[in-house]
């Protein structure tokens, strides 16, 4: 903030809801009254134009009405206004107003009051013109080096610069390249024009370049002429400046040099008139408007800057001479000679806020109240600080992240799957395999406790799973009010889904007292849809492909009994075996040993298993719960089935493969097709006709070809969706296993099932195996490390790639097996207490990233089952003489 304020000479606040720009204010003697004073000209963009003739208020005064000379109101939006003499065979200076589609020259006159009203002022049509094209801003000068009048030019929308000899229009020119239009200045001293086009550049045309230019209606003749032509308008120079620019200003204060001042976002920038930079000034803050004038020293410029921090600056050059506070943010800053004063800085803000200040040095301080003294009772503030300290404990007690969700939501949702399934299927596809699809009803009942807007309700279920309404716009409910929404569930692919499970979502906005138009909020809930829904009952068979072994800690029971639905209609009443037909599957088998307490899943697609072992697992777990059994448990003994699980991840492998080559001879082949389009129409074109040499041939047999290439590839990622559910679902089991297999709790479960199914979906950014790679190394080196030397090594950070082939991924999956059975905990607390890297010395090189397969690699044609016999590691000894040696 400065210390010193400028100090107000004259102000006024220029209408209600009228907005202004850097264009809408200009100062002069617009009366031609001959006396050398300036009056202030404004307009608005709501077409109101004014003029003033400040002075300050006497103290016998009353108002300063009579300051404003006149007010007219124009039926369109002022843009800009200028004065010059604009009115040929007139010397006289002209008011020139510009509106989008028009541009008026008006004459001011006043008129000698005989009464205590005092002198009127009049405002008189002289010509305008009428544009064709929607007008930006505009400038004025002696174009082409005329004495004693000024032309116009205007600047499009479009990027056409019309020329305008007083009441005559003379020609238009398009600028080359254009996009948006930018500030525009005219330099006398080159009879030259400068802007600042979209590519963020200083470009200078010669007022002589445009005149004899092609002269063109459109952009597309303006092209088509100048090539035929060759007068095609070329800048004179350009300069680069990589920023936008505000405002650009070419003031006279020498006849043998002239500046350029561009105002940029950051920088203000001073350029001679070829081009050349003079000098550059770095801004701290951002600028509104500035205004370059002559300066007493020779051979120097002052620079009037405001900013959007209400700061008024004066600049001689690059150094800042003086900084005033100012009372709003101008946007149009000019410098006037008045009756009383001259020299008044006149500022415009976008709201209307016209003042007329000087920079006086009157510093405005802030002196702080004096504080009364009191004796300090240090009893007192010994209690005050235990008090605090008690609340900062309770305050973190808890390390979550988020706040504590309130006990008591305002919509409660709670989700229902009916027992039984429809009677009539709302299954898209009525059948698939030669067995019907069923559907299942799912009720959610919602229950608002407050008042909740415009609720809406989105439900998600993992593909093949599909719903009849996905999307619910709710009515309003009040407080107390409950709802009912159904909707059905079904099978709509044709592969078995991975997670049977689904998500309910209702976002509301809820009104406070602060915020009476609702703060939004989201409620949710989920369910699980019934295995009923993908399989039927079928006869069990005692051969299978693919086996595992669930062991538990009581006697065997009866299927029929935990699968009583699936029992009913199965025409096997062995009551140790039970069959489980998947619509898109394989056959899934439950046998339960009659001697001992296991029971064995086996089927002949190892992905199938999962969803049947993960219902046993489930029910075994609620009927046991309700005969009121507390230490039943559920366990494998192993082998981890990582062969078979290895061949799911090499078909997924091998499809994203397979896509990425489809890819690449797409658009080779794409490449080629439009290779010979081009061959073919400039042949085509030729006025001399000759051989098309087999080209379309080749251009119909290129086509046939992307064609083919095209259904490949769709027909390849419907196969890639439906191995990535398998995959899925292969991985569900393999984490199922793993949890049984170590009595994993539901913590470590969590952070196994994010390691190893860390998406949704496959994308060609980011794909599966390169992410579990990143997600299993992760692991290895924090929380299953050997040591707290490979914690302290640096993770890789490097972006994640599709790798060459799974062979890494595998030894690092194997890895993670190993350290789990050898008494490795998962754990996130860990990471916390990692050791910082450590230094090494000069001498020694760092351990390179796979530090995981330098000792513990293991041959991948052993039996994964048969876990990695790891290599012992060397051991150092120091012999006698000092050196080391290795003990193997």
């Amino acid at each position: 903030m400065s210390l010193f304020k400028a100090r107000d000479w004259w102000a006024s606040v220029l209408g209600e809801g009228e907005e202004f720009d850097q264009g809408c204010l200009c100062v002069g003697d617009v009366d031609n009254s001959g006396t050398g004073y300036d009056k202030i000209i404004v307009g608005s963009f709501m077409g109101m134009l004014r003029i003033f003739s400040p002075h300050p208020a006497k103290p016998d005064e009353l108002t300063e009405a009579d300051t404003q000379l006149l007010e007219v109101q124009m039926p369109d939006p002022i843009i800009q206004v200028e004065l010059g003499k604009f009115v040929s065979c007139s010397e006289s200076l002209h008011l020139a107003v510009l509106h989008p589609r028009k541009l008026s020259v008006y004459a001011v006159s006043g008129t000698a009051g005989n009464v205590e009203h005092g002198d009127q002022y009049q405002l008189r049509l002289v010509y305008e013109h009428n544009l064709q094209r929607t007008a930006c801003n505009m400038t004025y000068g002696p174009f082409g080096g005329v004495t004693g009048h000024h032309f116009i030019c205007i600047q499009s929308m479009d990027g056409m610069l019309m020329f305008f000899e007083q009441e005559s229009y003379a020609f238009g020119r398009f600028l080359p390249g254009f996009l948006l239009p930018g500030p525009l200045s005219y330099c006398i001293r080159t009879d030259s024009f400068i802007t600042v086009s979209s590519t963020r550049q200083v470009e200078c045309y010669r007022y002589e370049t445009l005149a004899v230019a092609t002269d063109a209606d459109t952009k597309q003749d303006s092209n088509q002429q100048s090539k035929s032509s060759g007068k095609r308008l070329t800048a004179d120079w350009t300069l680069v400046l990589g920023e936008e620019a505000l405002d650009i200003c070419v003031p006279n204060t020498s006849p043998a040099m002239s500046s350029i001042f561009v105002l940029g976002e950051r920088n203000l920038f001073c350029l001679k008139d070829n081009g050349q930079i003079r000098f550059m000034k770095k801004l701290e803050f951002n600028p509104s408007c500035f205004l370059p004038y002559a300066s007493v020293s020779e051979g120097s410029t002052n620079v009037l800057m405001c900013n959007h921090n209400n700061m008024l600056l004066v600049y001689q050059d690059v150094t800042l001479k003086w900084a005033a506070q100012l009372s709003c943010v101008p946007v149009a800053v000019r410098v006037a000679n008045f009756l009383e004063l001259k020299g008044l800085v006149v500022t415009l803000s976008s709201d209307g806020h016209l003042q007329c200040s000087y920079m006086g040095t009157d510093p405005s301080f802030f002196t702080a109240p004096k504080v009364d003294a009191r004796e300090v009772n240090y009893d007192e503030i010994d209690a005050e600080m235990k008090m605090l300290q008690r609340v900062i404990r309770e305050a973190t007690k808890t390390q979550d992240i988020l706040p504590r969700a309130e006990t008591e939501e305002e919509l409660r949702l709670t989700a229902v799957v009916s027992s039984s399934l429809d009677e009539v299927s709302c299954a898209i596809i009525p059948e698939m395999n030669g067995m019907p699809v069923p559907s299942v009803t799912v009720k959610v009942k919602i229950k608002s406790r407050a008042v909740v807007q415009n609720p809406k309700m989105t439900v998600c279920v993992q593909p093949p799973l599909a719903v009849t309404q996905d999307q619910f716009v709710l009515d309003s409910m009040g407080s107390g009010s409950e709802l009912v929404v159904s909707f059905s569930a079904f099978l709509n692919g044709l592969y078995p889904p991975a997670d049977m499970s689904g998500d309910i979502a209702v976002s509301y906005s809820s009104a406070t007292e602060l915020n009476p138009s609702g703060i939004p909020r989201v409620s949710q809930c989920k369910f699980s849809l019934p295995l009923r829904l993908v399989c039927y009952p079928s006869s069990a068979i005692k051969n299978a492909k693919y086996k595992i072994t669930v062991d538990t800690n009581k006697p065997p029971v009866n299927l029929n009994e935990v699968f009583p639905d699936f029992s009913e209609k199965s025409d096997n009443n062995d009551s140790s075996a039970l069959g489980f037909q998947l619509i898109t599957g394989s056959k899934v088998i439950v046998l339960a040993s009659k001697t001992s307490q296991r029971y064995r899943i086996q089927s002949e697609s190892f992905e199938d298993i999962w969803l049947v072992a993960k219902e046993l697992v489930q029910r075994f777990d609620q009927h046991f719960a309700s005969l009121g059994v507390k230490d039943f448990r559920n366990s494998f003994t192993g082998p981890i089935p990582l062969p078979e699980y290895f061949e799911t991840v090499d078909h997924h492998f091998e499809l994203r493969v397979n896509a990425q080559k489809y890819q690449d001879l797409l658009s080779e082949r794409a490449v080629q097709f439009r290779a010979i389009q081009r061959r073919l129409l400039t042949r085509f074109k030729d006025k001399t006709p000759g051989p098309l040499q087999n080209l379309d041939t080749l251009m119909e047999g290129t086509y046939r070809q992307v064609l083919a290439l095209a259904d490949a590839a769709e027909d390849n990622r419907e196969r890639l969706i439906q191995a990535f559910a398998r995959l899925r679902s292969a991985t569900h089991l393999l984490i199922l296993l793993l949890s049984l297999w170590q009595g994993l709790n539901s913590e470590q479960t969590t952070i196994l099932e994010a390691t190893l199914l860390p998406l949704l979906q496959d994308t060609p950014q980011l794909g599966w195996e390169e992410s579990v790679d990143a997600a299993v190394s992760h692991l290895l080196k924090t929380c299953l490390s050997r040591s707290p030397k490979d914690q302290a090594i640096s993770l890789s950070t490097g972006p994640l790639t599709i790798p060459k082939d799974t062979s890494r991924l595998k030894k690092h999956i194997m890895l993670l097996c190993d350290r789990l059975g050898k008494g490795g905990r998962l754990s996130l607390s860990s990471e916390a207490n990692v050791p910082t890297a450590v230094m090494m010395p000069a001498a020694c090189e760092t351990i390179p990233e796979p530090i995981i397969e330098q000792d513990e690699e293991a041959p991948l044609q052993q039996d994964a089952a048969k876990y990695i016999k790891k290599k012992q590691s060397s051991k150092r000894v120091k012999s006698k003489s000092g050196k080391e040696r290795r003990k193997k």
